[in-house]
């Protein structure tokens, strides 16, 4: 009899310790690795960054060499120079505009248009400037500050390098074809992303 209480004991107190709603967030900042750590992560579990950054840096592995090496210097540096305009001047970038580096870079990578060394390049910057103000702003009010944003601006180098190599390299035949369903997908997500901020 007691062996039975005391099961049903455990189990009653196993339930309540799973069932325990814990506080959540919907991006991490803090992973108390430090301030680095922390922007790295935050790149890497925010989808809205890191989507659009691996689609241009598809885009520009489709277009060639010289324009995968173009985007992967100057997309981290509008990067780092528009958050550190962010994290000075605190004012935030409205969060309905979200969706516009996905659907529009998504479009880009489906269409495989044969674009100008200067417009990949412009595209880069304009991107790079808009994501990274938004995260600049984002690691100012969490608490990482420009510590947090040299870890994003570091995982988006890497990021941009692997994802323009692995374009550059594979896109014979169907493997082509691949890049630009992936780049619709991420068109898609765009769309997603502006139906929520207008059902708001």
């Amino acid at each position: 009899m007691r062996r039975r209480d005391g099961l049903l004991g455990a189990i009653v107190v196993s339930s309540l310790a799973i069932l325990w709603p814990a506080p959540v967030r919907a991006h991490l900042i803090e992973t108390g690795l430090g301030p680095v750590y922390d922007g790295i992560t935050h790149f890497a579990l925010t989808a809205e960054d890191l989507m659009p950054a691996l689609a241009l840096a598809v885009l520009a592995g489709l277009r060639g060499r010289d324009h995968a090496r173009r985007v992967i210097f100057v997309m981290p540096l509008a990067w780092l120079l528009a958050a550190i305009a962010a994290a000075w001047t605190s004012v935030a970038m409205p969060g309905f505009l979200a969706f516009a580096p996905l659907l529009a870079v998504g479009v880009l990578v489906a269409a495989d248009l044969p674009l100008p060394l200067a417009v990949t390049t412009a595209i880069a910057a304009a991107v790079g400037a808009f994501l990274g103000y938004g995260n600049g702003d984002a690691m100012a009010q969490a608490g990482p500050g420009l510590r947090g944003v040299a870890g994003s601006v570091g995982a988006l180098f890497v990021t941009t390098t692997l994802g323009a190599a692995a374009a550059t390299a594979w896109q014979s035949g169907w493997l082509r074809i691949a890049w630009r369903v992936a780049g619709s997908w991420v068109a898609a997500s765009g769309l997603l992303l502006l139906g929520w901020s207008l059902r708001r």
